[in-house]
């Protein structure tokens, strides 16, 4: 089977066509042919080297042995070519060891490298998250003992919040911190479900971790975030002692075998040592730095399982011959088909084809405004599109992972049997997917965000600024020959969320607050399907004057004859079926939803708890 992660045109027509880079002097280097040579190299580096891992990974898992793991032995070469070719740090800045790249480009080259083996790069993306958070909050000894080291990937990092008995309801932690004499703080607890709290792939690993000062306030408001090394490290940089962050275990999971989910405890076996990072008694604000970049890590690992299982089935659907084609194979001598002849498959590879493009424009999209935001001199535009990434963050963590799922579910039935069967990478990367709807925050916890914070935000500008985007693109395809019937559908869509928005937010802020609630969910898919239907438009309207340059014509017989004979025209009458597929087919189940959120039935709330079931 052909090895497959990415759709490389697709990328670079979201690089180039459809969003283009950001245009300022901080990424003057990163010219076309530049960024088109980093995303060559990382999937080079993923088909390669990272790729050939993610089986073996997955069978081998990682070892847990009195307190120490082993990753699986593959992973060693992968992760020194990684670290030797500097990806950890590719988007940060060069004074902390970084590339200095775009986010845009970061996302493009990530996309490849988490697709080839989300397991192992969960590694790298928990090390970095902890590094940025070093990077944000540190004193200048902090930043000198761990930064260099962190970004680099020769020591890797964490993040420990959850607790057993307090889950996502962090400010229930019981972990303490006793101050010592000499400003450091002496920490007590143990953390559960710590992706790489222990591997030997880093000779040291940084945790940052999430503890109440005795004394301190109960709940949120009396919680501070420490830095705990594995070692501890002495002036000069070299490895001291021991600091009794003992791994207990690791979990025995559904998916990502290769990445070690630890139980690590502090304090209970000797010392364990942590300092200060940033204030007493605001670690959560601290920490939220963290979780916000994780959560769009997360949504990146979602998405790129995903357009690796709509490639592997793609592939599939046109080398597996099965059946007759309904209409042809009525003909004389007529014989079996490829199966992406029969409808329902072409149906299920529509339905993955659409999402995984529309969330690919999404994602990029999302590192475009942070691009934008940390590079203008314009306050008003900083504001406004830092407030984007806000809005968009709980659609890139929440709507994103609950589709790859269904992608990667599309997937397994497009290769039928086999697809449920090991032997082909579609079943793995199903498992894989599932954790990403639980990873920081559950989805729930995303929709409440979205409904709760983000749709409040400043007065109801953040949502207003999200829909004026959406307009602005509508405003343009209706303009574009062939795609005013979508446009107006597009449009019908945006007016009916904007309603729908105002009445649940106004339904949260009152006594049926719990009706609200019970609909927020159902409010982050519809908001995710029309955010959908507003990239897969906004490419619609860039292909369709380049298809008609290059077919001469939209007549569809035209294009079809030519599409057989010519890539670009393949690609761009692509790109205006799948946004009338999904537009069409699929966005009308979005405004159906938004009638059920309006309408406001209260089952939810008002269901006995003894009438779900018997004990």
């Amino acid at each position: 089977m052909a090895q497959l992660i990415s759709d490389r045109r697709d990328i670079d027509f979201v690089l180039h066509e459809q969003l283009g880079l950001v245009e300022h002097e901080t990424f003057a280097e990163f010219n076309k042919k530049t960024v088109d040579l980093i995303v060559s190299e990382a999937r080079n580096l993923a088909v390669k080297e990272i790729l050939p891992t993610q089986k073996p990974g997955d069978e081998e898992g990682c070892v847990f042995d009195n307190g120490k793991v082993t990753v699986p032995e593959c992973f060693k070469r992968a992760w020194e070519l990684y670290k030797e070719g500097e990806w950890l740090a590719m988007t940060d800045d060069p004074e902390v060891g970084g590339q200095g790249m775009p986010k845009l480009v970061g996302l493009a080259a990530n996309e490849y490298l988490i697709g080839a083996n989300p397991a192992f790069m969960l590694y790298s993306g928990m090390t970095h998250g902890a590094a940025t958070l070093v990077e944000s909050f540190g004193t200048d000894e902090q930043k000198k003992l761990y930064m260099e080291k962190m970004f680099s990937g020769e020591w890797g990092g964490t993040m420990l919040l959850t607790e057993a008995e307090a889950g996502s309801d962090v400010g229930a932690l019981t972990t303490t911190a006793k101050k010592n004499d000499d400003g450091t703080y002496s920490i007590t607890g143990t953390k559960i479900f710590i992706s790489a709290g222990e591997h030997d792939l880093a000779e040291n690993i940084i945790h940052p971790v999430l503890a109440r000062i005795e004394g301190a306030p109960e709940g949120t408001r009396g919680i501070s975030l420490f830095l705990v090394p594995k070692y501890m490290v002495n002036e000069d940089g070299s490895l001291g002692e021991f600091n009794n962050v003992v791994c207990t275990g690791i979990e025995e999971k559904m998916g990502i075998h290769g990445n070690a989910t630890c139980t690590l405890s502090l304090g209970e076996k000797g010392e364990s040592i942590g300092t200060l990072l940033g204030e007493e008694n605001k670690g959560m604000p601290a920490m939220f730095r963290m979780m916000n970049e994780a959560r769009a890590f997360v949504g990146l690992q979602g998405f790129a399982v995903s357009t690796a299982s709509y490639m592997y089935s793609l592939d599939y659907a046109r080398t597996r011959v099965q059946g007759r084609h309904l209409l042809k194979g009525k003909e004389p001598g007529a014989k079996n088909c490829p199966i992406i002849e029969h409808p329902d498959v072409r149906r299920q590879l529509l339905n993955m084809k659409a999402w995984v493009e529309g969330m690919r424009s999404l994602l990029y999209f999302n590192g475009k405004c942070a691009d934008i935001a940390a590079t203008t001199d314009d306050p008003a535009e900083r504001e406004k599109y830092a407030d984007m990434t806000e809005l968009l963050t709980p659609l890139v963590k929440g709507y994103v992972t609950d589709r790859a799922l269904e992608v990667c579910s599309h997937g397994v039935q497009v290769f039928g049997g086999y697809g449920y069967i090991k032997e082909f990478p579609v079943e793995q990367l199903m498992r894989d997917s599932r954790i990403y709807m639980i990873y920081e925050g559950t989805n729930g916890i995303q929709a409440m965000d979205l409904l709760g914070r983000k749709l409040a935000m400043k007065g109801g500008k953040l949502f207003a600024d999200f829909i004026d985007e959406i307009r602005a693109v509508i405003v343009r395809a209706r303009e574009v020959e062939g795609l005013s019937a979508i446009s107006e559908r597009v449009e019908k869509a945006v007016d009916r969320l904007e309603s729908t928005a105002k009445v649940i937010g106004e339904r949260a802020r009152s006594k049926d607050l719990l009706n609200a609630y019970s609909f927020a969910h159902p409010f982050l898919e519809v908001t995710g399907d029309v955010s959908m239907a507003w990239m897969l438009l906004w490419r619609a309207s860039v292909a369709a004057p380049k298809l008609a340059k290059k077919a001469g014509s939209l007549d569809w017989e035209t294009v079809a004859a030519k599409a057989a004979k010519n890539k670009d025209v393949a690609y761009y009458a692509g790109q205006i079926r799948t946004a009338q597929f999904f537009i069409n087919t699929l966005l009308p189940s979005a405004l159906a939803k938004m009638d059920a959120i309006v309408e406001g039935d209260t089952s939810v709330e008002e269901m006995p708890e003894a009438s779900f079931g018997s004990k």
